[in-house]
């Protein structure tokens, strides 16, 4: 395949992303400053939602959203103009700043949910039955598509807070799916030290800068590499994250110097096991003293 002809290809999926977003903003009112026939725009409204009844603070609302605090800064004053919300000092922080809904700010919000379900039903009820069942089931698959989108993965400090996390979350679950539990003190290491470059590599990955996912690397020069502490939280599976980071850390092991890679893991992890066995690893024998391995895998490096 042409080089042009990848990039008409991505031209026309370029195109077709650009006609959905006009059909969507359109049909759902983005487009006007009155959004669900309220005296606000579509902006201020999913702030509004997004604070909830039980208040957040404003830099967990920014990185929800994705906003940046300019905007932010602008939503929220006039929101507190509207008397819908007050923004103050956390009482566990005074640098942190915290928004909170008023009472009114609670009345317009279930407003607001009131309206949007009726939009939902003005969306839904042409429809027959097959094609709503089938516009909600094309709706979920955009939606976990768009939830894959924003994920990034970087090389990470394993000392980090959101390493040391996403380590802890591994052990706490490891612990409660295995037959015997999990120890970290009785399994083969894969200290910090050992997850630093060039020893090796610890990948976490983030949506919208909070921590969902991770993977580490053990280089042995003139050996096979380990791959270590996949995990991917609960409510990111489904997106192909741990696809996405066995790809990269099979990549650092290649540019690392290795030929081979290798893994084991518990026979509770299925999930795991059918991953690996669809990225190419084959089982092999025994080639460590892991207690809490039943499975060995290996894969040869193109």
């Amino acid at each position: 395949m042409s080089l042009t002809t990848v990039r008409d290809m991505i031209g026309e999926e370029v195109q077709g992303v650009r006609r959905f977003n006009r059909e969507v903003a359109g049909r759902i009112g983005a487009l006007t400053d009155q959004f669900l026939g309220r005296a606000r725009p579509m902006g201020e409204a999913r702030i509004l939602w997004e604070i909830g009844p039980e208040g957040t603070e404003v830099r967990t609302l920014r990185t929800r959203l994705a906003l940046d605090s300019g905007y932010t800064s602008r939503v929220l004053r006039s929101l507190e103009q509207q008397a819908l919300v007050t923004v103050g000092s956390s009482p566990d922080d005074r640098r942190v700043r915290r928004v909170q809904l008023t009472d009114a700010g609670r009345a317009e919000r279930t407003e607001l949910d009131r309206r949007s379900d009726e939009l939902a039903l003005s969306i839904l009820e042409p429809l027959s039955v097959s094609q709503r069942t089938r516009l909600v089931a094309a709706m979920a698959e955009v939606e976990r598509l768009l939830r894959a989108s924003p994920v990034r993965i970087s090389i990470e400090d394993p000392s980090s807070a959101d390493a040391r996390w996403c380590l802890e979350q591994y052990f706490s679950e490891l612990d409660a799916r295995f037959e015997t539990g999990f120890d970290a003190s009785l399994s083969i290491s894969a200290d910090a030290h050992e997850l630093t470059p060039p020893a090796g590599a610890l990948l976490v990955a983030r949506v919208h800068a909070r921590p969902v996912a991770c993977g580490a690397l053990k280089l042995h020069p003139g050996a096979p590499a380990e791959l270590k502490r996949m995990w991917v939280a609960p409510e990111a599976r489904g997106l192909g994250l741990g696809r996405r980071i066995l790809r990269e850390l099979e990549q650092l092991a290649r540019d690392g110097g290795a030929q081979v890679v290798r893994l084991e893991t518990n026979r509770a992890l299925g999930e795991a096991i059918a991953l690996y066995r669809g990225s190419g690893f084959r089982e092999v024998a025994a080639f460590n003293d892991e207690p809490y391995a039943h499975h060995w895998f290996e894969k040869r490096l193109a």
